[in-house]
């Protein structure tokens, strides 16, 4: 991206979509035929083939919750070295869910929003990549505002209304999660990468805790220590004592 591209700040401008399948694709698409550069955000009220991890999908009721994908620029990061983005992104996640839901937020390795041990929302980042080029990066945020019911086979899910019995606009909501995001970026351009691999430490969903995790088709339990700077679960007590994102899988119970 150009230097002038990074003269705008993340939210601007923010672009409300009626209806998409996917705010990641669509801002992909836009960032390839560079239609659009840092800081653009693209917002929907109702998105009907919302992505996940892994191949998952995201599906919410319309207007129920933030679906919204912001194009950073990554020419300050090494393209070996990816996952202090990921790390900003849900920094900023939390400051913003946190600031309505409290200190119970937290971070579920690699990218997931949780609050005590329910799924509040998720992050999926897509990275353009020409050559040996990290050209600029989709982050993709999920957050759960006013749904009250969820499908069957949701693992935990909980919305910002069930926790504090408000509702909320979904829009509104967006752009106040964009001026978290502008300021975990601004941190880690500034060169606080280190700071924040340590503050996504302290947040780590059940960090000192014995929990079930299962690598293919062995379970077991592992107490989770940390996260590397490159982005490993750390555990003690396993057959491993580190495991890529993929390699292994959380064994967590219905509420």
């Amino acid at each position: 991206m150009s230097a002038s591209n990074l003269k705008s700040t993340i939210g601007n401008p923010f672009i409300a979509l009626a209806e998409t399948p996917s705010t990641n694709s669509y801002a992909m698409e836009c960032l390839q035929a560079g239609l659009a550069g840092h800081g653009s955000a693209f917002f929907t009220a109702n998105q009907t083939a919302g992505k996940g991890q892994r191949g998952r999908t995201w599906l919410a009721e319309p207007g129920s919750s933030i679906a919204v994908s912001v194009i950073v620029d990554t020419g300050f990061l090494p393209l070996a070295d990816p996952f202090p983005l990921s790390i900003m992104a849900a920094l900023a996640c939390t400051d913003f869910f946190s600031f309505y839901a409290g200190e119970e937020t937290s971070i579920k390795w690699p990218n997931d929003l949780y609050w005590r041990d329910r799924k509040a929302g998720g992050i999926l980042i897509e990275n353009l990549i020409r050559g040996q080029q990290w050209v600029g990066a989709v982050v993709g945020m999920g957050i759960n505002l006013n749904q009250e019911r969820f499908p069957a086979d949701l693992k935990n899910p909980v919305s910002l209304k069930q926790i504090t019995g408000r509702s909320f606009d979904a829009s509104d909501m967006a752009k106040v999660l964009c001026t978290h995001l502008e300021k975990r970026y601004q941190e880690l351009r500034n060169g606080a990468k280190e700071v924040q691999w340590e503050m996504y430490n302290r947040r780590l969903f059940k960090k000192g805790a014995s929990v079930k995790l299962k690598n293919g088709p062995i379970a077991f339990e592992a107490v989770i220590t940390g996260v590397s700077r490159s982005g490993e679960l750390e555990v003690s007590g396993a057959p491993k004592e580190q495991y890529t994102f993929g390699e292994v899988s959380w064994e967590l119970q219905h509420c």
